[in-house]
């Protein structure tokens, strides 16, 4: 008896060794930074520190809202979101089951390979690129309106295109990751429903809108619950580097986390950044209950708990 004790004590010190390395990423990642909530009740000091600078309330909440931007940033944060969320989702639903008839004709996997080459690509490389169609002088897109007799645009300085150049910079960066998860839970339908399907006469379509679409619902509503989460949060690399951080671009593209970024460059303002880091992380706790709750009452066997 206190063999086998031994033996299971030494097996769980085992785990728990191995464990380490990921409890401690967890603990320095995830939890030590929350001290920083402090922050937004306080007016910080450098010189101070966190933990001995004077508190001042709601103040840092105040000023975050009461600026000329604020309706500004959040109504881009929350309709850029919502936009980004429905078109992701939706093409990368399309390309997955693309992608699974094209494995059915065993076309080689690099094609899947390359939908993950967009989200390894850092949002630096994607701002160079998107600046090589975009390049008022020399760009893709102006060479090609001037061969085509059209006049050409000078587009970081023209504020009504870029509510479309955003989503189709987001779909292109994003959409192939999301269809990867798609592709491994369509790879696990049961192929004799599909084989049933095609013996009563049902065509590609309606095998797709009968059985696969709705066999991959749960994984759907995972991920959209999973973006709803970051609904309030924005891509930085998005908003600030794309737009090549464009002053005439402010209203389509400022967004809660380029406003801290600016305000916290230009007035070293850590409170105001912890403030606005506070709110977005908990608007988005409240957005993923409430629709989690919303998932639960319609179909609870695919609400994500």
């Amino acid at each position: 008896m206190v063999t086998n004790k031994k033996q299971q004590h030494s097996k769980t010190l085992s785990l728990f060794l191995i464990a380490i390395p990921g409890i401690a990423y967890l603990l320095i990642n995830n939890y030590i930074p929350m001290l920083g909530i402090l922050l937004a009740f306080k007016d910080y000091s450098f010189i101070k520190g966190p933990f001995l600078s004077e508190w001042n309330g709601l103040e840092n909440f105040t000023f975050l809202f009461q600026s000329d931007n604020a309706w500004i940033m959040v109504r881009n944060t929350l309709c850029y979101n919502v936009v980004f969320i429905i078109l992701t989702t939706a093409t990368a639903i399309f390309i997955a089951i693309l992608m699974n008839e094209v494995n059915k004709r065993t076309i080689s996997k690099f094609f899947q390979a390359s939908l993950l080459l967009p989200n390894l690509v850092s949002m630096v490389i994607v701002s160079y690129l998107v600046y090589a169609f975009l390049n008022p002088e020399t760009g893709l897109l102006n060479n090609t309106l001037e061969a085509l007799g059209f006049s050409a645009i000078n587009w970081y300085s023209e504020p009504k295109y870029w509510p479309y150049i955003l989503p189709i910079v987001n779909v292109w960066k994003n959409a192939g990751y999301a269809s990867i998860v798609y592709i491994g839970s369509i790879s696990g339908i049961d192929a004799s429903m599909y084989e049933a399907a095609r013996i009563d006469g049902a065509g590609k379509l309606k095998q797709i809108f009968s059985i696969t679409i709705p066999q991959i619902k749960s994984t759907v509503i995972i991920m959209v619950l999973m973006s709803i989460g970051r609904i309030f949060a924005s891509d930085f690399g998005l908003f600030y580097q794309v737009p090549m951080d464009s002053g005439a671009l402010y209203n389509v593209t400022q967004t809660i986390d380029t406003y801290v970024y600016r305000a916290l460059m230009v007035n070293n303002d850590v409170g105001m950044a912890s403030a606005a880091a506070l709110i977005q992380s908990t608007v988005g706790f409240i957005l993923v209950l409430s629709a989690n709750g919303l998932v639960r009452k319609i179909d609870k066997e695919n609400s994500l708990f």
